[in-house]
C-alpha cells in the first residue's frame, strides 16, 4: 500500500508538466518520431554544443535509460547527453503535497486552458494576495478587464493558452509604465534586447513595450517559442522570467523535466522559484474573486479605439483636437509615445484615438492640419552642443526650437537628445556655416502702425511674432525686452506692422481670385489663415476693418480674398 502511493505521489508531481496531458489539444505533434529504447529526452548534440561550448560532450551508450516521467518525444538522430551529478549542497527540504485541477474546455468561467496546481507554494501566495499584498491585487483586478479581453483574443488567435493573461498580471499589474530594475518595460516587461528580438521598437520617440497590443502579439510569440522548446508551460513560464538558457542549463545540469523538481535546488533565483506559484494564485484569484473575498472591485471598462493614419513629428495637441479629446485622453491610449509628437521617422504613423471618433478625427482634421509642406530635421545632441550653435548650424530661429521640443533657453542638453529642427516650408536646408543673426530693425519703419499686444497664457514670443507677422529679433528690439524674459500673461507689447501703401489696393480683387467667407476654427490664428491662402495678416486686418486689439475666435466669420489655398 505505502509503495502504491509513493508511485501515485510520483505521477502526481510530474503531471503538471506532461505535455500528453497539459499541452495544447490544437497542438500537432505528429512529425515528432517514437523515442528508441534508451535514449534521453532532453537536447540534441548540436544544442549541448551550443549550451556547453567549453566542454566536450560525446554520446554514451551507457547511459541509463529515461525515467517512466519523462514524456518529451525526441526524434531518432537524438544522442545521449553527458552525466552530471546533483549537487548535494543544492538540495532543499521543500515539501509538496500537490493536488492538481483539471482543465475546463467548456469555456465557462472558473474553467482553466493552463495546469492548475496546488501546492504549499501556490497556498502561500494566495494568502498573501488576500492579506499583505491585498490593496496591490485589487487595483489590478480593476484594471484588469480593461486589457484581459483583448489580449486573450490576441493569445487565442496565436494558439496559447488565454490563462497566459496571468503572467501580465503578476509582471506588471497591467500597467503599460511598469519599469522594473532590470529594465523591464510594458504590461509584459520586456528587457530591450528581448523586445528588439519579437519586433517591438524602442527608442527615443516610441517604446513599443509599453504598447499593450503591439507587446501582447510579442509575448505570444515568446511564449510560443519557449513551449516549443520545453513542451511544459510550467517551464515556459519560468524561462519567460529567467531566460529560455537558465532554464535548459538547469534541466541539464538537474537531469529533471519538472518544474516544481528544479525549484528545489539554489540553481533558480527565489523570483522565478515564486513565479509560477504567483501565476497559478493570480488565475485562481481573478477567476474567481468572490470565493476569495474580493467583492465590490469597480473593474474599468474594457479598452476600445479606432487607428488613424497621421503624419510625422505631428503634435499631439492638434490630434487630440481633431478627435475632440485631451491630450491625456489621447496619452493614455498611446502610451507607447514618449515625446510630445508622432515618431519623425514614421511617415504613416497609426495613432490610437477613442473608439467611434475616426470619421470625427478625419473631418476635422482635414482643417486643422496645417498649411503646407512640414520640413524638419532630426538633431542629435552632441557633447559641448548648445541651443544657439545649433539653430546657427541650422540657420534658423532659435525660438522654433524651442516651441518645437518644448524647451526654455536655459534649459541644459544631455548628450545623444534627439531635437527635431523646424525648416521653413516648401524648402528643406542642411546644416551649413554659422549664420549671421538677422538684423534687428531700428527705429519705426516708414508706413507702419504700432499695435498694442495683450499677452495671454501659452504665447511665446515666436507665436506673437508668427500670429502677427514680424521679426521675431524686431520684436524683441521693439519692446526692450531681454532674451531669457518669460512672458506673463496680461503684459503688453508693441507690434509695429507695415501698412498698406494703397489701402483701397488691398481691397481690390486680383485677377484669378475670389471672395470667401472663412468660419475661424479652434486653434486657427491670423498668421495660420494667412499662411493657408497666401495672404498677408495686413490684408485680412484690412479686408475686415481690425486693428491690434482685435482677436479672432472660434466660429468668427472673416473676410478673405484669395486663389487656391495651400495643400
Amino acid at each position: 500500500m505505502h509503495r502504491t502511493l509513493c508511485a501515485g505521489m510520483i505521477l502526481l508531481l510530474s503531471s503538471a508538466c506532461m505535455p500528453g496531458i497539459h499541452s495544447l489539444s490544437a497542438k500537432n505533434h505528429a512529425n515528432v518520431l517514437p523515442k528508441e529504447a534508451g535514449e534521453p529526452s532532453l537536447f540534441t548534440q548540436s544544442e549541448l554544443e551550443e549550451l556547453f561550448p567549453d566542454q566536450s560532450v560525446a554520446p554514451r551508450k551507457d547511459d541509463p535509460a529515461p525515467s517512466p516521467v519523462s514524456l518529451v518525444s525526441t526524434p531518432e538522430n537524438q544522442v545521449a547527453l553527458r552525466s552530471l551529478h546533483i549537487p548535494i549542497s543544492d538540495e532543499s527540504s521543500d515539501d509538496f503535497n500537490l493536488e492538481i485541477l483539471s482543465g475546463d474546455s467548456n469555456g465557462k468561467k472558473n474553467g482553466f486552458d493552463i495546469p492548475i496546481v496546488i501546492n504549499e507554494k501556490v497556498e502561500h501566495f494566495l494568502n498573501y494576495f488576500q492579506t499583505t499584498g491585498r490593496k496591490s491585487f485589487s487595483n489590478w483586478l480593476a484594471r484588469s478587464e480593461k486589457y484581459i479581453p483583448f489580449m486573450r483574443v490576441v493569445l487565442k488567435e496565436k494558439g496559447l493558452p488565454e490563462d497566459l493573461v496571468y503572467l501580465a498580471m503578476i509582471e506588471s499589474g497591467f500597467n503599460p509604465y511598469a519599469y522594473s530594475r532590470s529594465k523591464a518595460m510594458g504590461p509584459w516587461q520586456f528587457i530591450y534586447l528581448t523586445g528588439k528580438r519579437y519586433g517591438l521598437k524602442s527608442n527615443w520617440w516610441v517604446d513599443e513595450r509599453r504598447d499593450p497590443e503591439k507587446s501582447t502579439i510579442a509575448a505570444a510569440r515568446y511564449l510560443k517559442d519557449l513551449y516549443d522548446m520545453f513542451e511544459c508551460w510550467y517551464l515556459a513560464a519560468a524561462g519567460y522570467n529567467a531566460g529560455e538558457n537558465k532554464i535548459a542549463i538547469g534541466m541539464k545540469r538537474y537531469r529533471t523535466e519538472d518544474f516544481w523538481e528544479l525549484t528545489k535546488y539554489r540553481y533558480l533565483k527565489q523570483e522565478t522559484k515564486h513565479y509560477v506559484p504567483q501565476m497559478i494564485a493570480a488565475a485562481l484569484l481573478a477567476k474567481d474573486p468572490e470565493k476569495y473575498g474580493f467583492i465590490g472591485i469597480e473593474y474599468q471598462e474594457p479598452l476600445q479605439y479606432d487607428k488613424v493614419v497621421v503624419p510625422p513629428a505631428l503634435d499631439l495637441r492638434l490630434i487630440a483636437k481633431a478627435s475632440e479629446i485631451t491630450v491625456e485622453e489621447l496619452k493614455e491610449l498611446n502610451p507607447e509615445l514618449r515625446r510630445w509628437c508622432t515618431p519623425p521617422d514614421a511617415p504613416d504613423y497609426e495613432i490610437k484615438i477613442p473608439f467611434g471618433k475616426s470619421d470625427l478625427f478625419l473631418k476635422n482634421f482635414e482643417s486643422l492640419r496645417p498649411g503646407g509642406k512640414s520640413s524638419f530635421k532630426t538633431h542629435i545632441v552632441k557633447k559641448g552642443d548648445t541651443l544657439q550653435q545649433i539653430a546657427r548650424l541650422y540657420r534658423v530661429e532659435l525660438e522654433p526650437i524651442l516651441e518645437m521640443n518644448r524647451l526654455e533657453k536655459r534649459s541644459r542638453l544631455s548628450v545623444g537628445t534627439n531635437l527635431l529642427i523646424p525648416l521653413p516650408k516648401e524648402r528643406e536646408m542642411k546644416p551649413g556655416p554659422l549664420a549671421l543673426k538677422p538684423s534687428v530693425e531700428k527705429g519705426r519703419p516708414s508706413g507702419s502702425e504700432e499695435i498694442t499686444y495683450i499677452i495671454k497664457k501659452g504665447d511665446s514670443l515666436w507665436s506673437i511674432a508668427n500670429e502677427m507677422g514680424v521679426n521675431i529679433g524686431a520684436l524683441s528690439a521693439w519692446n526692450n525686452l531681454h532674451p531669457e524674459k518669460k512672458l506673463m500673461p496680461g503684459d503688453q507689447l508693441k507690434i509695429r506692422v507695415v501698412e498698406e501703401n494703397n489701402p483701397s489696393e488691398a481691397l481690390h480683387v486680383k485677377e484669378g481670385k475670389k471672395e470667401i467667407l472663412y468660419v475661424v476654427k479652434t486653434g486657427d490664428s491670423l498668421w495660420s489663415i494667412a499662411s493657408k491662402y497666401n495672404v498677408s495678416i495686413a490684408e485680412i486686418k484690412n479686408w475686415n476693418n481690425l486693428d491690434g486689439k482685435d482677436r479672432i475666435y472660434p466660429s468668427d466669420r472673416l473676410k478673405l480674398k484669395v486663389g487656391s489655398p495651400k495643400s
